[in-house]
């Protein structure tokens, strides 16, 4: 299943910082616990900052259920970054997203994040709880409160604002600051004094009570467990509890009851004191208890039997069978195994390494690769051969003097690999037009990003995490890098061929469609050049005429198009100049033509040709010249078996795919179509006319997974299956 953990790292991400800012945040060691938590449970798991941008991740990662996917599900661990009811924030968006999601309902928050509220509705239901005042001033009138009174926040958790008054001016002194300090009333506490206990719950029908664990204060009736004691320097905790079980059971069957009466669902924690005479009191309760590792949630869990990566699946799971009525449907792999996956171990490895890879991507992005600036191109080879050669990788060095160099490499002794890996050192865009690396929240942008810079950084990555494995010494690889992709592989071709022929499989690291796009058919590409050559001549009309002639050839041309058989027939560089006073007329264009079918290349090639002849005259005759530049990549059998064998890997890892055709040509098309072969290995994204060429920021870990269990599984034989 494809879960996104949803918390708050930056709280500038908003369009205006304005209201009650949120104190609360998870500490990003216990986000990455839970990711790869939920990754030894078997899922496909992205991280997303809970703010502006958080639809847009979400539109990104999260499958549509109309496009035949599996629907995902939040972890919800955002407190919400301002405002009122924070912790509704996020599970409202998701509600009119229509993405189910780990947690309580908007409404189940909002009344139990209102300390007030809550204490009204457990009131209302026999819930014994500390008498209590609220205040939204120190001038108020504070004559009925009853002291000692314990002063907090009506909307805050982890004891934030916490004290106590002994007196009215303590107390007063108490509401001024929590007013002033959190921009909400104050609630003013009959304090309890004696001892401190917790209750985790987990699910709905029917809810779980963990072990009662108590807060040990030491033995002193009037302590109290600060915001201070829990950040810092956390009290012990005994679970059990050193109580009797008529006690723990009236904690338990009470806590039950609050979290029903407040609407909650799936987990809570409820906080409890007992006075010195055994009397049990609920103060409150925490709808989005912490899953920090000292917590006493985490803790209670423990006892219950829940090591951290089961209790984080079964928060999942609870919340799955919840929607989908279907026990057991989320956790592919139970957690508490010990042997873990090898599709876990390499993304909880590629996860922990996505700085360091948009690192490397950045620096490589921003080199100049065009394909005439010969250094750039040159010294991205370079620095692909230092990341592949700490690999166990060598190379060979294929130089060229109009372009940059071709490089292959393989781990492979005597050069007998069985995969082949095809990619791109060169782009199209002139050093005046290239755009420097830049990032979002869900993007990663700049020029050869999608093209092919972000396809050979996810092929490091992948080859770092089958070393991390142990599985990458065990396979024979080669890799082929080259560098005139841009001019159509005009020297690259017999390379390709070369390096191509008798291997297992061919894998392009072109980047996907946004889609997820494999592809598994690309058009072949013919280039023409027409000329016009007017004869002498001192009729004015014969200008006229010609140039008349040279745009009927061109009409004739594209009428040759033909969308439902794949040919496409487009002019470019279409330029024309005549004077009749001087009697001079002057044509050229360009022909762009794809196709689909070798076969087609030559009734193409014969009728462009025939076109020309028939349109020449006495006075004007028409110049034909060019030809194929590449082959169609056709989807032979051999292509759909690869496709299915890696459609089956995307589906065991819950990344969408799906078959794509591509007008535009590439390298791989010079491969033998008795090969299998299959491109789009690189990231998601897009090159949009006219806008920035990027990637979708979190396909950089999906590809490079897919790609890793892709090596391993035809390692192992996919294909003789």
């Amino acid at each position: 299943m494809k879960v996104a953990i949803i918390h708050n790292k930056d709280a500038t991400r908003v369009i205006n910082v304005f209201g009650m800012q949120n104190k609360e945040t998870y500490n990003p060691r216990t986000v990455a616990r839970v990711a790869a938590a939920l990754e030894k449970g078997g899922h496909n798991i992205t991280v997303i900052d809970g703010n502006m941008h958080v639809i847009e991740s979400l539109q990104h990662f999260m499958p549509r259920i109309l496009e035949g996917g599996r629907m995902g599900m939040v972890f919800n661990m955002a407190y919400g970054i301002q405002g009122e009811s924070r912790y509704t924030h996020v599970p409202s968006m998701l509600e009119m997203l229509g993405i189910p999601y780990v947690g309580s309902s908007p409404s189940g928050h909002a009344l139990a994040l209102d300390k007030i509220i809550a204490k009204i509705i457990m009131q209302r239901h026999q819930i014994p709880t500390p008498d209590f005042w609220v205040f939204s001033s120190a001038d108020e009138d504070m004559a009925n409160a009853t002291y000692p009174v314990i002063v907090k926040p009506k909307m805050e958790a982890v004891s934030f604002g916490l004290r106590v008054a002994h007196s009215p001016k303590e107390l007063r002194e108490a509401v001024a600051y929590v007013v002033e300090e959190f921009q909400q009333q104050a609630l003013a506490e009959q304090f309890i004094a004696g001892r401190e206990f917790a209750v985790g719950l987990l699910g709905n029908s029917p809810v779980e009570a963990f072990p009662v664990l108590e807060i040990d204060l030491g033995g002193d009736p009037n302590a109290i467990q600060t915001v201070g004691d829990k950040r810092c320097t956390p009290r012990e905790k005994i679970c059990p509890a050193h109580i009797s079980e008529e006690q723990a059971q009236e904690m338990a069957r009470l806590s039950m009851t609050a979290f029903r009466a407040l609407q909650l669902r799936d987990f809570a924690r409820v906080d409890i004191r007992m006075d010195v005479e055994g009397r049990i009191h609920l103060l409150e309760i925490n709808s989005m208890a912490s899953l920090g590792v000292t917590g006493s949630y985490v803790r209670a869990a423990s006892v219950a039997g829940y090591d951290y990566d089961a209790l984080v699946n079964k928060m999942l799971d609870v919340a799955a069978v919840r929607y989908f009525a279907t026990a057991g449907s989320t956790s592919a792999v139970p957690p508490g195994e010990r042997t873990i996956p090898v599709p876990t171990r390499i993304r909880g490895f590629l996860r922990s390494r996505l700085s360091q890879l948009e690192a490397l991507l950045k620096d490589w992005v921003n080199l100049d690769t065009y394909v005439r600036s010969i250094d750039g191109v040159n010294r991205l080879g370079d620095l692909a051969a230092k990341q592949l050669e700490g690999l166990g990788f060598y190379h060979q060095t294929h130089p060229q003097v109009e372009i940059g160099n071709q490089i292959f490499f393989t781990n492979a002794e005597n050069d007998s690999y069985d995969i082949l890996l095809l990619g791109n050192l060169d782009d199209n865009t002139k050093p005046s037009r290239r755009e420097a690396y830049s990032s979002s929240e869900t993007r990663l942008r700049g020029t050869g990003i999608w093209g092919h810079k972000g396809g050979l950084v996810a092929m490091i990555a992948a080859l770092q995490a089958l070393r991390f494995v142990r599985r990458l010494k065990k396979m024979r690889l080669g890799i082929l890098l080259t560098s005139d992709d841009a001019l159509q592989g005009r020297f690259a071709q017999a390379l390709i061929q070369d390096k191509t022929s008798g291997v297992t499989a061919v894998l392009g690291l072109r980047g996907a469609s946004a889609e997820g796009g494999l592809v598994t058919s690309r058009s072949g590409a013919a280039v023409y050049d027409c000329r016009l050559r007017l004869g002498e001549t001192q009729n004015a009309v014969d200008v006229a005429h010609a140039l008349g002639a040279f745009c009927q050839l061109i009409r004739q041309w594209t009428d040759l198009s033909d969308t439902d058989s794949g040919i496409v027939i487009a002019p470019f560089e279409v330029n024309a100049e005549s004077n009749i006073m001087e009697h001079y007329a002057h044509g050229e264009a360009k022909l762009s033509v794809r196709f689909n079918h070798p076969d087609q290349f030559m009734q193409i090639d014969e009728q462009i040709r025939k076109l020309a002849r028939l349109r020449k005259s006495d006075q004007w005759s028409f110049r034909v010249e060019g030809g194929q530049r590449r082959p169609p990549m056709v989807r032979t059998e051999s292509v759909e078996l690869l496709w299915s064998a890696m459609e089956s890997i995307a589906g065991d890892l819950d990344i969408r795919v799906q078959r794509e055709h591509r007008w535009s040509s590439a390298d791989i098309c010079f491969v033998s179509r008795d090969v299998p072969m299959v491109d789009g290995l690189g990231p998601m994204g897009a090159k949009p006319p006219g806008r920035s060429e990027y990637i979708l920021r979190h396909s950089l870990l999906e590809r490079s997974t897919l790609l890793a269990m892709t090596l391993i599984k035809l390692h192992e034989g996919a294909l003789a299956k």
